[in-house]
């Protein structure tokens, strides 16, 4: 069996370079990730941008349920740079994960840092990508994790696979674009062109000759790899005319879930069976838009809007007529029904293949508030809000990142680098899904964590807030979750709780928080060591809304964090 057939043609490569293989019966995969400097040319515009091997996106790694991946990562750029093995638990090992700041320092410009990864409970598609600054923008790819040796798709094989990354593309520098928004505290600039596999597609200038094609057979089924790699934008994406099965989330199995679209926020990843049964014959359509459109809750603000394409084009064996594919309505951008309907209808496959141990007794209750902020400036000089400076919370604390990695100074225990205070409640409480005083939303920045006993099961009930244009898609490192419930409005201690889903909710590392509503997820925390939980909308990360969470040792040896490795990187 060979991995990835033909993947490589559905890339938009800056530079073409080789897609990593790997034979099936191999059970660790080394690989070498060269970051380096790439021109590339979108929207009429050429720039250098980071690159791992030259690729935008970057090279795909392929594994079995049970493989050991090994990477070397050799910094040849000009900056600072970290990489993430995304969804990926890493057992007992977060010197590996590579949140910078959190579980590392840095690999400077020069150096190199070897990361191990075993899959140990992961299958289905995840992805890697940068941690420090803006770089995941381009700095990115899949991680695609097969079954393990003698095990099949709890779904009939499909013809063949494609993987399709959704992302943004910006004109300037993207570490510039943050650069200025922090200095000024002003809101980010918007993304200049969403991307497919790093094409804006047809309908954006110099950009139709390149637009990414997935090609298939009448009649033939195909598993569609579907990765949100945006720094901001979560996405309406269909095929038209054409029904989806969503199989997967975030590298765990779903029970089947028909749907015309599919809705992704970023970090997140999908499993969708798609059935190629358009093309009847010469008199019908051969080609269709694969098409995705944000959606953005609040549109009276600044925000990239472009719906981004590539095509779905049948094998024919007749002279093909040049007609425009077709293309099917999306949502309208703010409408927040079908974001509710559609994450309210996965559910875990929960079979005896592959089962599920959702907690049933909690022994930490959380309830966090994720809320944009105000941090006063000096004369009111700032360009956010009221002259201020735009910030970010959970429970009204605004994360500092420090200048001493947590996870060293955890394992070192190197006072003064966090205080173990992070409130499991918000400071105080007022109508968080309606309109309020702006001097509710003032905070400061600090560095807390949470400390959580070894086996402990958790509870966390995310509140929105009416603050802020869009959705809050927290990821928990270190371990996936069960999303338990979710809803609008302010959440309900006492009748909120009777709607929770405990048999078989969807296992994800990557929860959309609604924007005025709420969801609720539990973990049992069985994994020692330093995990960082944070929005992926990356600007909100830069603002502070992110913490830490320290799983203390178990008593067996099993259940200890390992050692650091001898090429950590330096402060």
């Amino acid at each position: 069996m060979k991995f990835g057939t033909s993947l490589m043609t559905l890339f938009g490569f800056c530079m073409l370079g080789s897609i990593f293989f790997t034979t099936a019966w191999a059970e660790t995969h080394h690989h070498t990730f060269i970051v380096k400097e790439t021109p590339c040319t979108r929207l009429c515009h050429t720039k250098n941008i980071l690159t791992v091997n030259g690729q935008f996106p970057g090279p795909t790694i392929y594994a079995r349920k049970g493989d050991t991946v090994i990477v070397n990562v050799i910094n040849q750029g000009k900056k600072n740079i970290t990489l993430h093995w995304h969804g990926v638990d890493l057992l007992r090992n977060p010197w590996s994960d590579g949140p910078e700041q959190i579980t590392q320092c840095p690999i400077q410009p020069g150096a190199n840092f070897t990361q191990q990864m075993h899959l140990i409970y992961e299958e289905g598609t995840l992805w890697w990508h940068a941690h420090s600054d803006f770089d995941l923008a381009t700095v990115h790819g899949p991680l695609i994790i097969y079954p393990k040796q003698g095990t099949v798709y709890p779904f009939n094989k499909p013809h063949k696979e494609f993987t399709l990354i959704l992302g943004e593309w910006w004109n300037k520098d993207v570490n510039t674009v943050l650069e200025e928004a922090l200095q000024s505290g002003g809101e980010v600039q918007p993304s200049d062109a969403n991307t497919i596999n790093g094409q804006p597609g047809d309908f954006l200038p110099c950009s139709k000759n390149n637009t990414v094609k997935v090609h298939v057979e009448q009649g033939k089924t195909y598993l569609l790899r579907l990765i949100n790699a945006a720094l901001s934008n979560e996405f309406f994406f269909n095929i038209a005319n054409h029904h989806l099965t969503v199989v997967g989330t975030d590298g765990s199995y779903t029970k089947p879930y028909a749907t015309d679209l599919v809705f992704i926020s970023p970090g997140q990843t999908m499993d969708v069976l798609i059935k190629a049964n358009q093309h009847q014959n010469s008199s019908t359509p051969s080609r269709y838009y694969i098409a995705a459109r944000p959606y953005i809750g609040n549109i009276l603000v600044s925000y990239d809007a472009n719906i981004t394409t590539a095509i779905l084009e049948y094998e024919t064996n007749y002279t093909k007529i040049s007609a425009p594919p077709l293309l099917s309505p999306l949502p309208a951008i703010n409408d927040s029904d079908t974001v509710a309907i559609f994450s309210g209808g996965l559910r875990s496959l929960a079979d005896k293949n592959h089962p599920i141990d959702v907690p049933q007794t909690i022994n930490e209750h959380m309830y966090i508030v994720a809320s944009l902020n105000i941090i006063s400036c000096h004369n009111n000089s700032c360009k956010g809000p009221l002259g201020g400076r735009f910030a970010a919370s959970l429970n009204n604390v605004s994360f500092e990142t420090p200048q001493i990695s947590i996870l060293s100074a955890y394992y070192y225990s190197i006072p003064g680098v966090y205080t173990t205070d992070f409130p499991d409640n918000p400071s105080h409480y007022f109508n968080f899904t309606e309109n309020s005083n702006p001097t509710d939303y003032l905070t400061k920045k600090v560095t807390k964590v949470k400390m959580l006993n070894y086996n402990t099961t958790v509870e966390i009930v995310f509140q929105g807030t009416n603050i802020g244009p869009e959705n809050h898609p927290m990821h928990l490192h270190g371990q996936s979750f069960y999303v338990v419930g979710r809803g609008s409005g302010n959440f309900d201690k006492k009748k909120d709780p009777l709607t929770y889903n405990l048999v078989d909710p969807p296992k994800e590392n990557t929860v959309a928080v609604p924007k005025n509503g709420w969801a609720t997820i539990r973990f049992r925390a069985v994994n020692p060591g330093v995990w960082y939980m944070h929005c992926h909308v990356d600007r909100h990360v830069s603002w502070g809304m992110n913490t830490v969470f320290i799983t203390k040792n178990g008593k067996s040896a099993d259940a200890k964090m390992l050692p650091p490795p001898s090429d950590m990187p330096p402060c």
